[in-house]
């Protein structure tokens, strides 16, 4: 190529902009090589690298552009994109402000913002700069959605609601709207609008994983032809890892509901060991921190408290125990406050101790919960977790009652092994690991309940579903709270449901899940060798 400089830019810039990328890539490395300089040409190669997966070699071409021109808003912002990619979140939220301070209107920048600030966790400054970038280009389709995912994760899920059906009016063929729109009526117990939403995501996208996941999980079925899709051949093809799982988990899903439990065992373990290879599971990490904990307990002592808060109920134990039935029967009381799963006392007692306890634990506790929520009632605190704080809850926190959801160990662990938890409970693809950590969460809690037995309730689920009015009543009389006949119902109670028993707890109370390990015995193998050896279970009939 004997071409002059503009020459070069000229053709490079002609391929690009019609979309002929190998082209316009041969035309941006050969003005490159002959050492010419235009921070456009950087930025451009740096971008088809960037999408070629080249994430390195973008970075280093878009830190050329601005080194060429420090103003230029785009290098700022491809930079900022770069390093997402790269999980460089510091200097990717620099560049990426840096774009919007050159340039105050640039839509992808406040979006880009956004989704960096929701996966570092900043999530209400993350719905700041989305709702800018709606703001400024209020037929922005991606943006609507990504303020839902803001939004749903917030916990508020009318608003959430709100912007994907604005998505889905703006552009009703992106499939992820019609995904996510499906999700949160699922979460607010609108099943069969729900299934609506899913069946048109695989409409628009059939070979498109979650939505088959998510639909296998439901109840309603008005056309069940999305299950010979899922079962075909052809959708594993060109899917990544986490993909299959979903697919393998709907499967298992799917022939669990046909009660084909030998072929649901197969795609179950299937999805479980995929998931494995993404996510390691990592049992001493929950381990060694009960331990630690345990021992915390017994130094800390209880202070006067001179302000008198009202109840907490800290409901503890592990996933899938019951806890969100609980939460439905307690919250029927229209007095409570349900915190859901959010781990609002661990953040707590971390700035305590990094303060240095010059306010109680009691205070931040519950200021917390104010600055979050704007009141205080009686509120339920889900964080099942918090079993490894029992000592230190029941020490510092005067007015906290804590109720230890259990049930059988078999059923506990297959239920976690089925859950397919999108975060956390690293443990739970590993029938092992869920073993050890079940044993351990009731080893710990014995240990609680022979210091704080004043402050434990003990809820056996099996028991509650078993016989719903007895074991109702005596939790409502250890809470001493007036008896209401609404307990009864959970299932009619409106509040939105965000945990893996959102479509469980809509429905009345049953003993449907009672001895369902029996289903899946073989799989179940290695956690009976490691539950027997407690004493309490060595006469468990397998």
């Amino acid at each position: 190529m004997n071409f002059k400089k503009e020459e070069i830019i000229h053709k490079a810039f002609l391929h690009h902009k019609n979309g002929n990328v190998v082209e316009a890539e041969k035309y941006y490395r050969h003005f490159i090589e002959k050492g010419f300089l235009d921070s456009r040409v950087f930025l451009n190669y740096g971008t088809i690298l960037q999408r070629s997966g080249n994430l390195k070699k973008a970075e280093y071409l878009q830190r050329k552009s601005i080194e060429l021109n420090p103003n230029y808003a785009q290098a700022h912002y491809s930079l900022g994109a770069i390093l997402i990619q790269l999980c460089n979140f510091k200097e990717a939220e620099i560049h990426t402000r840096k774009a919007i301070e050159l340039d105050p209107n640039y839509v992808l920048a406040y979006l880009n913002l956004g989704n960096l600030l929701t996966q570092i966790g900043n999530l209400k400054e993350a719905l700041i700069y989305t709702k800018k970038a709606i703001e400024l280009d209020p037929n922005y389709f991606e943006a609507y959605v990504n303020c839902s995912i803001i939004l749903h994760t917030l916990g508020e899920l009318e608003e959430a609601e709100k912007c994907l059906r604005k998505a889905v009016e703006i552009s009703p063929n992106f499939a992820k709207s019609h995904l996510y729109l499906g999700i949160i009526l699922k979460h607010i117990g609108q099943f069969k609008e729900a299934e609506i939403c899913l069946q048109k995501t695989i409409e628009l996208s059939p070979n498109y994983a979650r939505p088959y996941y998510i639909l296998s999980t439901l109840k309603f079925h008005n056309d069940n032809k999305w299950q010979d899709k899922l079962f075909s051949k052809n959708i594993l093809e060109n899917q990544s890892k986490g993909d299959l799982v979903d697919i393998f988990f709907a499967r298992s899903n799917i022939l669990h509901s046909q009660r084909k439990y030998l072929e649901s065992a197969k795609f179950l373990e299937l999805a479980n060991n995929y998931k494995l290879e993404l996510n390691k599971s990592m049992p001493e990490a929950y381990l060694n921190k009960s331990k630690k904990l345990l021992i915390e307990s017994n130094i800390k002592k209880i202070k006067n408290n001179k302000y008198n808060y009202p109840e907490t109920i800290f409901i503890v134990g592990m996933p899938r125990s019951g806890s969100t039935l609980l939460e439905s029967i307690l919250s029927m009381n229209t007095n409570v406050k349900d915190l859901g799963e959010i781990n609002i006392f661990e953040e707590s007692f971390k700035k305590w101790e990094k303060d240095q306890k010059k306010l109680t634990l009691a205070e931040l506790y519950f200021n917390e919960i104010i600055q979050r929520f704007k009141e205080l009632k009686i509120t339920t605190n889900k964080w099942l977790y918090n079993y490894q704080y029992v000592g230190i809850i029941s020490n510092q926190i005067p007015s906290a009652k804590i109720i230890h959801c259990y049930r059988n160990p078999l059923d506990n662990i297959l239920s976690i092994y089925r859950a397919h938890f999108t975060q956390g409970n690293s443990y739970a693809s590993s029938i092992k690991d869920c073993a050890k950590v079940y044993l351990d969460q009731e080893e710990v809690m014995d240990k609680y309940k022979k210091n704080y037995r004043f402050k434990i309730y003990d809820l056996n689920y099996d028991l509650l579903i078993s016989d719903p009015k007895k074991e109702i009543k005596s939790l409502i009389s250890w809470l001493n709270w007036k008896w209401s006949d609404s307990f009864l119902s959970p299932h009619l109670n409106p509040r939105k449901v965000l945990t893996a028993s959102t479509v469980q707890v809509r429905y009345p109370i049953n003993t449907k899940s009672l001895g369902g390990w029996k289903n899946y015995k073989e799989i179940l193998r290695p956690a009976m060798k490691i539950i027997t050896k407690n004493n309490k279970y060595q006469n468990l009939i397998y």
